[in-house]
């Protein structure tokens, strides 16, 4: 997933924790570069939570969960967001890098 401020893709992660932050943008789980972060008001663009205002927030199963204060609701969703979105570039991406682990093996 590339980061939705400026697209870039994350790398393979070195041990330890991820520079990259999390956070949801109407109702989808986006990433935050570390680039894009150095930005004072990057989380500015973020979805916040009705119950703390924090934008420390995830989205899985249907559900937005707050991480600070713990407040969970439901995504709201429309005809248009049953159909899955791809970001640009990525299939090509998918192929270049099935491309080199298989060449790989054929050693």
């Amino acid at each position: 997933m590339p980061c939705f401020k400026c697209g870039a893709r994350q790398t393979d992660p070195v041990r330890g924790a991820s520079p990259w932050k999390r956070g949801v943008r109407s109702d989808h789980l986006v990433l935050v570069c570390p680039d894009c972060q150095a930005a004072p008001d990057w989380a500015a663009e973020l979805d916040q939570c009705a119950a703390c205002a924090s934008t420390a927030l995830i989205c899985r199963l249907g559900e937005v969960e707050c991480r600070a204060c713990g407040h969970v609701r439901d995504v709201e969703r429309d005809s248009d967001d049953l159909v899955a979105s791809s970001a640009p570039g990525l299939s090509e991406d998918v192929a270049q890098a099935l491309a080199r682990v298989l060449k790989g093996q054929r050693a």
